[in-house]
């Protein structure tokens, strides 16, 4: 009979991005291209050798853990935000963060590799789905001919488009938060962020105000027939 045996891993390193609770996360990477975030190294893995040749690669796989997640999943379905939170399907068809091990896979644009910092070598990445903190197991290159599958089917994705928010922003808010250190940029992504929807999928009250921590801020909004209106 054969042994088995536990495997046990460590982060190598820790994501650190605008979001510091997962309320607004992207729900899946890409959506947001230009949302930055960043791969700082744990002290034993701040070596540059274990990068050499990573900038030869537009695209990386990271594998991460759910760590906000503070209960163990023990359904064996869950109901994906896509079919609207209504319909179960099994949670090994999804890529809910409620799972039997609460590791999460995304691909990222690499933007570059800063080398020297106090932080060891730092990977700067775009359009990841991480909150700040989140431990990363292992880095991986994504590789075109093999990670690449552009005929393949999405299941029940392919049949539910995703709509996405009319995001308004008045010249009020938007000087109001470039007097707080926002740069026209950085608003530009934070309504790709809103953009994409961050209420929870049951909660669809017009006159509801949701607040949202995103770079340092508190970023509070409404939403009524498709049209998010940012109030502050």
């Amino acid at each position: 009979m054969a042994q088995i045996r536990n495997m046990e891993i460590k982060p190598i390193a820790h994501f650190r991005s605008p979001f510091k609770s997962k309320f607004g996360v992207p729900k899946q990477a890409g959506l947001v291209a230009e949302l930055e975030g960043e791969i700082v190294f744990e002290p034993e893995y701040r070596n540059a050798d274990a990068l050499r040749g990573i900038e030869g690669f537009d695209y990386l796989w990271l594998i991460w853990e759910f760590s906000a997640n503070r209960h163990a999943a023990k359904s064996p379905v869950v109901r994906p935000p896509v079919l609207g939170g209504n319909e179960k399907v099994g949670v090994f068809a999804t890529r809910s963060p409620f799972r039997p091990n609460n590791i999460g896979l995304s691909s990222v644009r690499l933007s570059h590799v800063e080398w020297e910092s106090s932080r060891g070598p730092v990977i700067h990445v775009k359009g990841a789905d991480l909150m700040d903190g989140t431990p990363i197991y292992d880095i991986k290159p994504y590789v075109v001919y093999a990670d690449c599958h552009p005929e393949a089917r999405s299941g029940f994705v392919d049949e539910r488009k995703w709509n996405k928010l009319q995001v308004e922003i008045s010249d009020t808010v938007k000087t109001f938060l470039l007097s707080q250190g926002m740069t026209e940029e950085k608003i530009g992504i934070l309504k790709e962020v809103l953009a994409q929807d961050p209420r929870p999928h049951y909660q669809k009250d017009p006159h509801k105000v949701y607040g949202m921590p995103y770079e340092g801020m508190d970023i509070h909004f409404t939403v009524c027939n498709q049209i998010l209106t940012v109030v502050k």
